[in-house]
């Protein structure tokens, strides 16, 4: 996946907190077109350091510039040396497959961060290889950054994250979520995505479902676990599942800390209002 890699190409640039917040555009070898992605990279670059990442996967109908714009990361980010990579959350562009209908979670901005094997998905449709293999090749090539990697999201993007994180433990410190569509072979959001893009054997699907994944997952590749939830999040019965979640892991022994926060609902003053807390936990786990 990393050869023939050519440098990206920049859109974006700004100073923030004494580090610089870009954003980038390059071809994907694994997606079959252009992909744009934001990468923050705090001021102990500019000393000489090669610095960890956390990767942050965003929910449907985002692109990269939603965590990038509102979570109110950075400020953290350069206190604690991180740097913060924000990849879209689908493929775009002309010739890429859409919802027929235009639906949100279908196709553009839903990605769900799987590898499609369903034509016409399959040509573009694979996030899980351009998240977990692709992107942090290029990011560790072309940029002042280590290979230590941890892995956050929100919502579809929490989903993706602990998914990415259970299947490749030795590839990620820590993995945390907001809100994750925790089991997304019992929401209605997931069984809509999966049949489109897996097709209809629901045995293709589990190795994209966080619940079944930790059922089976060998104590020596736990990987350590943080998820906040909102109780008035408006998703939280019908399409999240975080119940489901919780039962997995106290039944496995899984060490993960899921907190449900009073009041707090699925949007974006949910995720600024605890996202501190994420990257000092992600922080503490490359160092």
């Amino acid at each position: 996946m990393t050869r023939d890699m050519p440098e990206p190409g920049l859109l974006s640039s700004h100073r923030l907190f004494e580090g610089s917040q870009a954003r980038y555009r390059h071809v994907s070898v694994a997606l079959d077109c252009a992909m744009n992605f934001s990468i923050y990279l705090p001021p102990a670059v500019a000393r000489g350091e090669r610095v960890p990442v956390v990767y942050w996967l965003s929910g449907l109908t985002c692109t990269d510039e939603n965590f990038v714009l509102k979570a109110g990361a950075q400020r953290v980010a350069a206190e604690l040396g991180l740097a913060l990579v924000a990849p879209d959350t689908s493929p775009r562009g002309d010739g890429v497959a859409c919802a027929p209908d235009g639906a949100f979670d279908l196709g553009l901005g839903a990605g769900f961060y799987v590898n499609a094997t369903r034509a016409p998905w399959s040509r573009h449709y694979r996030m899980y290889d351009y998240v977990v293999e692709e992107l942090p090749a290029l990011i560790e090539r072309h940029f002042p950054v280590n290979d230590r990697r941890s892995i956050c999201g929100h919502s579809m993007g929490g989903h993706g994250a602990l998914v990415a994180a259970l299947r490749n433990p030795r590839r990620y410190r820590s993995v945390s979520a907001f809100s994750p569509i925790a089991h997304p072979t019992a929401s209605p959001w997931g069984r809509k995505a999966f049949r489109h893009y897996l097709g209809e054997d629901e045995a293709a699907w589990s190795p994209y479902d966080a619940v079944l994944l930790i059922g089976a997952a060998a104590p020596e590749a736990h990987v350590p676990m943080k998820i906040d939830q909102g109780d008035a999040d408006e998703f939280l019965t019908e399409q999240l599942r975080i119940d489901r979640l919780e039962a997995a892991c106290r039944a496995t022994g899984y060490p993960a800390r899921i907190s449900l926060q009073a009041g707090y609902d699925h949007s974006y003053f949910f995720i600024s209002t605890f996202i501190d807390s994420h990257l000092r936990f992600h922080a503490q786990a490359l160092a």
